[in-house]
């Protein structure tokens, strides 16, 4: 199953009545589920019913959510004021006799003319309205959600090319670690060796002793062990899928956690740099995991 990003966009648009509008969605990574509208002014309702579908389709990311509407475009309606034009009338042909008043002029005089806007829309246009904006979102989300998807898809090759990388490392630790308490078994004897004086002999059990104890306190074969069990468990929820992101930033810390005990036990040069690969590839793998919904 493909895993999803926390990372994407989306925009839909649409129109009924009249009404036109645009919806866009901007995702980003984010700890929980983090929703942010805006919409114009009168639309709480379409507002509520939009955040619990996104509750619903999204686990996890900051989700800006933009509503842009224009209004349709009407012509106003011209009423004129006969009763104000006729008395105009009559006081021009007073003035001026036989000659025809000026009807433009006479129209641009103040309350002659009212311009009337349609009045507001009735409520089944507006229920209509914003059933389709709502249908709308859904079809955004949907967008969102492929597009999420498609990160995801190209998110879970570098993450697979991540845990490639460190499980090849820890095979390199394994190996060396194979050969690793022999070697320090022989440079302890050979140190021991220089300090002790032949005047002050030491048993060989209590020699034994204190060189197996050395021995068991740099022994890294847990911390490999354990190295491959996470990345295993990694592999597993990749192929879950869905709602895998803080599940696999736990195994993160769990594969830091290792590899920096097996830098500490180290005291061969060639492992410890092997180790130092291991928390570089290991904080590589952590930061896109960040992403993983």
């Amino acid at each position: 199953m493909t895993i999803s990003s926390m990372t994407g966009f989306a925009r839909t648009d649409g129109s009924e009545g009249g009404y036109s509008w645009t919806w866009e969605a901007k995702s980003v990574n984010s700890r929980g589920l983090d929703l942010r509208f805006r919409l114009p002014a009168g639309f709480d309702a379409v507002e509520a019913a939009a955040r619990k579908l996104a509750g619903e389709v999204f686990a996890r990311g900051n989700l800006s959510i933009n509503l842009v509407l224009k209004r349709r475009e009407t012509t106003p309606r011209v009423n004129i004021n006969r009763d104000v034009l006729d008395q105009l009338v009559s006081i021009a042909n007073d003035y001026r006799g036989d000659a025809p008043p000026d009807i433009e002029t006479l129209l641009t005089l103040k309350g002659v003319i009212d311009l009337e806007e349609d009045a507001d829309d009735d409520k089944e246009l507006l229920d209509r309205r914003d059933a389709a904006i709502l249908s709308d979102f859904r079809g955004l989300a949907a967008a969102l959600t492929e597009a999420r998807r498609a990160e995801g898809e190209r998110l879970q090759a570098v993450v697979e090319d991540h845990l490639r990388t460190i499980e090849s490392l820890t095979r390199a630790a394994a190996d060396l670690a194979e050969m690793q308490p022999e070697n320090r078994r022989n440079r302890l004897r050979a140190q021991l060796d220089e300090l002790l004086s032949p005047e002050i002999p030491l048993s060989e059990d209590r020699l034994a002793q204190e060189i197996a104890l050395i021995v068991a306190r740099g022994d890294i074969r847990e911390e490999i062990d354990r190295l491959i069990a996470h990345a295993e468990a990694a592999r597993e929820l990749l192929g879950e899928g869905r709602g895998i992101g803080r599940r696999l930033d736990f195994l993160c810390q769990e594969f830091n956690r290792e590899a920096n005990t097996l830098c500490s036990k180290s005291s061969d040069l060639a492992l410890t740099r092997i180790g130092l690969d291991l928390k570089a590839s290991i904080e590589r793998l952590r930061e896109q995991i960040q992403n993983i919904e």
